[in-house]
């Protein structure tokens, strides 16, 4: 059974029943139902109605004492995991370039979530969101699968977003920032690769450029919609692949995909207090962005 206690802030002087509160936190419907039936939500020690108005500083205790939605497990992997946030319900890792976020069999144990298996020990880790193989940054995890259909509510509506850098290579112009709004599909002649086709499913991507040269852009990308391979797909579609992407760049590859997941923001569960995580730039990436724009490598960056 997960539990959770919480004090509860009342923000801007708002009169919240419980149920209109377990709503706001993004509890699923049947868990509310299960909570309500069983008592197994409390406030101040105590069952009371759903109706009743839930006040400043109360005690809420949430018991999720039924099944979760799903159960996931992993073989234990053999890597360390780089930790950029911890608390006692979520994880957040910096997934390396080349590391499968989660493994395709219940055989298989060289993915990021086979190793946190290994890092947790005592826990398992239940998958919110992933990124591509050859992409590297922030990965967010939970430590209970209770979290994961409230962390699915906030990718839904925008509240859990990420953003990426990326290097791209400059054969169309390109504006100063833009959004592409571009459905993506299969592509029917390549299992491996999505393509920009009207019977696909809406993707939307921002993106600004932080620097540029005759044949490169450094750009900062904010992923609206998460379709598999949306980013890479969408800057390819423009003129403007990856660097090193190995699917959607016809230039040979020389090294890593250009593409690192740097920032996620999201609101932290029962709290509605927004998280902002931001990783650094590896020595490894940070180098091969210095080369594409000839700057002088900085003793500023905290991994020189």
């Amino acid at each position: 059974m997960y539990q959770k206690n919480i004090i509860y802030h009342s923000k801007k002087q708002e009169d919240l029943s419980l149920r209109q509160l377990l709503k706001k936190w993004l509890i699923p419907k049947k868990w509310q139902h299960f909570l309500r039936i069983q008592h197994d939500v409390l406030i101040n020690q105590k069952y009371h109605p759903f109706n009743t108005i839930v006040k400043d500083k109360d005690e809420i205790t949430l018991k999720f004492n039924f099944p979760p939605r799903t159960q996931q497990h992993y073989l234990p992997g053999h890597d360390p995991v780089q930790v950029a946030y911890e608390d006692n319900d979520i994880i957040v890792v910096n997934k390396a370039a080349g590391k499968k976020t989660h493994p395709n069999t219940n055989q298989e144990d060289d993915s990021l979530m086979n190793d946190v298996e290994s890092y947790l020990k005592n826990g398992h880790p239940y998958m919110v969101h992933r990124i591509d193989m050859e992409t590297s940054g922030l990965v967010l995890i939970s430590k209970t699968p209770y979290l994961v259909p409230i962390f699915n509510r906030q990718l839904s509506s925008k509240k859990l977003h990420r953003q990426y850098l990326a290097v791209v290579k400059l054969n169309n112009p390109i504006a100063e920032r833009g959004t592409i709004d571009l459905p993506i599909d299969q592509d029917p002649e390549d299992v491996r690769k999505r393509m920009v086709k009207d019977s696909g499913l809406r993707a939307v991507t921002e993106y600004n450029v932080i620097k540029k040269n005759s044949n490169y852009a450094l750009l900062n990308l904010n992923l609206l919609t998460g379709r598999t391979h949306q980013l890479r797909v969408h800057l390819s579609y423009c003129g403007w692949p990856i660097v090193n992407d190995p699917l959607y760049n016809s230039d040979p590859k020389n090294g890593k995909l250009l593409l690192f997941a740097y920032k996620l923001v999201f609101e932290e569960p029962f709290t509605g207090n927004l998280k902002i995580i931001e990783a650094k730039l590896s020595k490894d990436m940070y180098n091969l962005i210095c080369a594409y724009f000839k700057q002088p490598k900085s003793s500023s960056n905290p991994d020189n």
